[in-house]
């Protein structure tokens, strides 16, 4: 590992007395911000309580409020301070559908929203970080603006592509992040580009047994199509991964369908690789179409770039995470790691929680995406990862949900606030890594 060696470097978490005051002073309320946010899980678009819960703690700090922003009426930016640097944190909040789970052991599908990538704790120590600087700065008399952007729709890698297109980000100096994981960590990744794509095929109605001559199947449009893509995996490159599911096979079988519809994920590490590949995915479709004398549309719901790292932030906010201690656990805590390993089948060797990681020399390959990555072409952009799960839990799972609604999610969601808050506190005291950063984007 690159030894690091900044000119920030010798700030440390015990000198940022503001810092540490605020987090003293305000955890329990970042906490119960985090559980109202849990408790009122709202999908994509939908996430009306929950931004206003997390604007409402902001304004509470004196932060000002802006809503409505590119179009979404969830998103807001909250500011405080004036003049340069500007730092802004990215915070989420949207929950995914059908995996509402009280904090339990026991799987108790009830098939509503639930936080299973930890959004709630996500957007809370985004708003936390930004507050615990802004005292920081308030006590040193430090010149500078912090701002904290509420993201709608990332679970359907929307909002922040469509806030970055509107020029939301544009004059940030740096823009701050992190997401809930299974560990502690500079997330030193590449997070995946992706297309997300809807095939609509038109084909035409007759009965199935009488008159199948007269019938053009939509169905069976969508499936050569799929089959088609299958065959295509052995001529892309290994890390392109391409996904779908049907989204409407309605009718009876003794009509043949003139409808049906599939939703694609194509992705890769790199956007050029991205677009080769779903340029053949819609190949497929055209093809499947010419074979059944159907119609294809071909529908774009999103697209992202892969993510662009930058290796002065992460060095500076590594070191502030050397600074932070990293959360210690009790003995319920590890008992219902140990439980939830057993019922969700998790995998670790017994060893729930870890400290914190080294960096990492060259990025690391991510096979997931997030709207971030097209923010972090546009702005240096840096992103932390923190334990708000045992080991081996995956995202997007009941097991996530019940872990971000209790202690040992809450207790990441505190340190990864103070890495951030730390970390940005070191750039905004040294604008020379801001301006490296820049050189380096």
């Amino acid at each position: 590992m690159t030894e690091y060696k900044a000119n920030c470097s010798h700030i440390e978490l015990s000198e940022a007395e503001a810092l540490e005051t605020w987090f003293s002073e305000n955890e329990e309320e970042m906490i119960r911000t985090a559980d109202d946010i849990f408790h009122h899980p709202e999908l994509s678009r939908e996430e009306v309580y929950s931004s206003k819960c997390l604007a409402d703690f902001l304004e509470k700090q004196g932060f000002e409020i802006q809503w409505d922003i590119a179009g979404f009426q969830t998103a807001f930016i909250a500011e405080w301070g004036s003049g340069k640097p500007i730092v802004g944190f990215l915070a989420e909040y949207d929950a995914l559908p059908g995996l509402g789970q009280e904090p339990d052991c026991e799987y108790k599908p009830t098939h509503t929203p639930g936080h299973g990538c930890g959004h709630n704790l996500l957007g809370t120590a985004c708003a936390g970080a930004a507050c615990a600087l802004k005292a920081q700065m308030e006590k040193e008399n430090t010149a500078g603006t912090i701002r904290v952007y509420g993201c709608p729709a990332e679970e359907i890698v929307i909002g922040k592509i469509k806030m970055n297109a509107a020029g939301i980000f544009d004059d940030l100096s740096v823009a701050v992040t992190w997401h809930p994981f299974d560990r502690n960590r500079v997330s030193y990744d590449i997070w995946q580009a992706q297309d997300v794509k809807n095939y609509k095929f038109y084909g035409t109605a007759a009965h199935a047994s009488k008159h199948p001559e007269l019938g053009r199947s939509a169905l069976d449009a969508a499936e050569l199509m799929n089959v088609g893509v299958n065959y295509l995996r052995e001529h892309v490159a290994d890390d392109v991964r391409m996904h779908y599911t049907y989204t409407n096979t309605d009718g009876p079988a003794n009509i043949v369908p003139d409808y049906a519809s599939t939703n694609y994920f194509i992705r890769s590490a790199k956007r050029s690789r991205t677009e080769d590949a779903s340029k053949r995915v819609d190949d497929c479709a055209k093809g499947a179409a010419m074979m059944t004398g159907t119609r294809v549309e071909i529908e774009l719901v999103t697209s992202n770039k892969e993510m662009k790292v930058n290796r002065t932030l992460a060095e500076v906010f590594y070191h502030a995470m050397e600074q932070v201690p990293v959360p210690e656990y009790t003995k319920e805590e590890l008992a219902f790691a140990e439980k939830i390993t057993a019922a969700a089948g998790l995998e670790n060797d017994g060893t729930y929680f870890t400290g914190l990681e080294p960096l990492e020399d060259e990025p690391v390959i991510l096979s997931i995406g997030t709207d971030v990555s097209d923010v972090s072409h546009t702005v240096p952009t840096v992103m932390l990862s923190a334990a708000t799960m045992c080991k081996g839990t995956p995202l997007h799972h009941w097991s996530t949900t019940a872990q971000a609604g209790m202690s040992i999610g809450q207790k990441g969601m505190l340190y990864a606030a103070q890495c951030m808050a730390l970390g940005s506190w070191m750039l905004v005291q040294d604008p020379a890594k801001i301006e490296e950063a820049w050189k380096e984007l």
